[in-house]
């Protein structure tokens, strides 16, 4: 800095931040009525990642809990995540996946147990490097557990809206987008350290009906408060998809495939598994068809050309 002028770098990431604040804002009110589409530009910076190694970030949507078989207890981490299928299908050199259950943006700089910084394990030579991050700074087992709690109180209404919209302003909205600069940051760390990777954001799957409809008891929410959260997991995705194109990443949308397969289903159809689960995996989290949807996802937006 001089004379009190930022210097150029402060500056771009002023910019940066002031662009993604203003999409969110622009964009927050049709978010409820959209299922955000893949972004169609970045993510391809040179070379392929095929035979250049492939490095997981994450949380417990990546990690795959209760998924047989547990090969990391700290994390929570399946062998049949949809990293290690993608690793399998893309057939790379290198695989590393250090994505660990209840990880937030600052877990990708700090250990978590016995899982290092996330970051440390991107290095300059890696090809490929997918990111799930995201609702765990928003509160997602929290928001679970309080609008549970508050279903009881009005059964037909909204409850859990009117709770997290009691001040005027809606507090999820605000905590998604106190996120994205975070997960610009992590973005930005990653291409840092890996200048010539493929990066692509991973968005989190469908949850609850698309239509607004619900299932109590076997989701325990009020009636109206199952589209409303449903609009929050649309939110939190249309974000996601947002700093990464700003970052020049792809993104996987996996809600879009995932429709239809939330924690409402049957247990032959859901891909998602509710409060109670009668699959292997954590409740309100994938089980195994889920995260090989994601997967496929994850596949199908790597097999396009940037």
């Amino acid at each position: 800095m001089a004379n009190g002028t930022p210097s150029d770098g402060s500056a771009r990431r002023q910019r940066r931040k002031a662009t993604v604040a203003a999409a969110l804002g622009g964009c927050a009110l049709v978010a409820a009525a959209t299922t955000p589409a893949a972004a169609h530009g970045g993510g391809h910076h040179g070379g392929h990642d095929r035979g250049t190694g492939y490095v997981a970030l994450g949380d417990s949507y990546t990690s795959g809990p209760g998924i047989p078989a547990q090969v990391d207890a700290n994390c929570a981490r399946s062998d049949h995540n949809y990293p290690s299928l993608v690793a399998a299908a893309r057939h790379v050199s290198a695989f590393k996946d250090v994505s660990c259950g209840g990880a937030t943006t600052a877990e990708m700089w700090k250990a978590q147990g016995t899982n290092g910084p996330q970051l440390d394990a991107v290095r300059r030579d890696t090809g490929l490097v997918t990111v799930q991050i995201g609702g765990n700074d928003i509160g997602f087992s929290s928001i679970i557990g309080t609008c549970a709690t508050l279903s009881a109180t009005d059964l037909a209404g909204a409850p859990c809206q009117r709770y997290y919209n009691a001040s005027g302003v809606d507090q999820l909205t605000v905590r998604i987008a106190q996120t994205a600069p975070k997960v610009d940051k992590v973005l930005r760390a990653v291409r840092a350290r890996a200048p010539h990777a493929r990066i692509l954001v991973v968005g989190y799957p469908d949850l609850l009906p698309d239509d607004g409809s619900g299932c109590y008891p076997t989701v325990p929410f009020a009636a109206k408060d199952f589209p409303y959260l449903r609009d929050v997991g649309k939110r939190l995705n249309l974000m996601l998809r947002l700093v990464a194109a700003w970052n020049g990443a792809g993104y996987a949308d996996t809600y879009g495939p995932t429709v239809g397969h939330d924690m409402c289903k049957a247990p032959a159809d859901r891909w998602i598994e509710p409060l109670q689960p009668t699959s292997p995996a954590a409740p309100a989290h994938p089980n195994a068809k889920g995260e090989a949807a994601m997967a496929r996802a994850v596949l199908d937006r790597l097999g396009r050309r940037y």
